[in-house]
């Protein structure tokens, strides 16, 4: 049972960056990329939990490789696939970006719900190699990543290390595997970069070649790489631009989750703007993010093998096409809480995130059927249950704003 414990260059900067990433690419491979080794992860108990947790119960179903299946997004999308009886294998490293208690108790969860997680890094090829022979999976959901844009100016190895290195050690292994699986991936609505208001929405067909963070490049160069594999080996590719998606089990480096904790500890809040006018993002909410995942998987077509050409390649945008207010943002967690913030005012200054963001989502729409349902209000509220539940905190029955 689960634990109820509580917790967006120019071409010369284009072909300069690209090859500087191909020169800490093959030294981030020579020093993170696992030998080959294989290590004793195929126990017979431990072969034993991934069958049945790779186990489709479902006519027609398929067979699911999540990678970051303890993060938020990973966690949610895992267990809707498990709930509709397809087989769902998770992969995390469990890194410590942030509170491991947290995905510890997601893991629980999904454990709850029959999923099994390989506590590993897939930049390990012997583990990939080990999962691949054992089970066939028709797909691949790669939400693994190295998030956020102000962790890259300490420690910027980390974002080739899991963005970049592991997508190469990941579709490698995939591309040589029978059968080879379909592909979806997270990009980021960041890699449009940082863009005046007269330039949204954010379509699919903007040209996205001036990413304003090293989070932002490295999924840009995601795209790259991955349409790279889809010509040469015929995999079937489909990469999701997210934009800020929200709700319970959410990520605490996130803006909507650090103003929460703010409000309930009394500490002030800071807003920021530019030239006397707020920030708005595309904020969407989790439950809708895992139906275009959903969805994405189910129509991503099959893979056709080095040699017979193309497998399908797409690119969405995932989003509310309705972007909000930060202080709007603020006024519902306050209601909801039923307590005042305290506010600061500060202007933005240039650290890689855009001071507007929508996503335009008609492509969605049109190929996946993706249909945001969830206002702001009503994804917030359920955030706001969770995080008490959660860290414990009751609600103030006494103070109203």
């Amino acid at each position: 049972m689960i634990r109820t414990s509580r917790r967006s260059f120019s071409s010369n900067r284009t072909i300069f960056f690209s090859a500087l990433v191909l020169v800490t690419l093959t030294a981030s491979i020579l020093s993170f990329i696992d030998s080959g080794e294989r290590f004793l992860y195929n126990t017979t108990s431990w072969e034993t939990r991934l069958r049945s947790s790779a186990q489709i119960r479902r006519a027609n179903g398929i067979s699911v490789l999540v990678t970051g299946a303890a993060g938020f997004i990973g966690t949610h999308v895992s267990i809707a696939l498990k709930t509709r009886g397809d087989g769902v294998v998770g992969v995390d490293n469990f890194d410590d970006y942030y509170a491991l208690s947290l995905k510890e108790t997601r893991r629980e969860l999904l454990e709850f719900h029959g999923v099994f997680i390989v506590d590993g890094d897939i930049n390990d090829r012997g583990l990939l190699d080990i999962l691949f022979d054992t089970i066939a999976f028709t797909h691949v959901m790669h939400l693994a990543a190295q998030v956020g844009v102000q962790y890259a100016v300490e420690n910027p190895y980390a974002y080739v290390h899991s963005n970049i290195a592991s997508m190469v050690t990941l579709l490698e292994r995939c591309k040589s595997a029978d059968p080879q699986p379909a592909i979806v991936w997270a990009s980021s609505g960041s890699v449009y970069g940082v863009k005046s208001k007269n330039k949204i929405p954010f379509s699919e067909s903007d040209r996205v070649d001036r990413p304003a963070s090293i989070y932002a490049s490295t999924k840009r160069t995601g795209e790259e790489i991955t349409q790279t594999y889809n010509r040469f080996y015929g995999l079937s590719i489909t990469g999701l631009r997210f934009f800020t998606v929200y709700g319970p089990w959410g990520r605490p480096d996130m803006a909507y989750f650090s103003f929460i904790r703010n409000i309930l500890q009394g500490k002030p809040i800071t807003m920021y703007r530019a030239n006397h006018t707020n920030s708005a993002r595309d904020f969407i909410y989790i439950d809708d993010v895992v139906k275009g995942c959903v969805a994405s998987l189910d129509t991503s077509g099959k893979s056709v093998g080095l040699g017979n050409g193309s497998g399908p390649y797409r690119i969405y945008n995932l989003g509310s096409a309705s972007p909000v207010t930060v202080p709007t943002l603020v006024s519902i967690l306050e209601e909801n809480l039923r307590m005042k913030a305290t506010t600061n005012v500060a202007e933005m200054s240039e650290n890689g995130d855009s001071l507007f963001a929508q996503a335009n989502i008609s492509l969605a729409e049109k190929e996946l059927g993706y249909k945001p349902t969830t206002d702001l209000e009503t994804g917030l509220k359920e955030f706001v249950k969770w995080y008490l539940w959660y860290y414990g905190k009751p609600f103030v029955q006494n103070r109203k704003v």
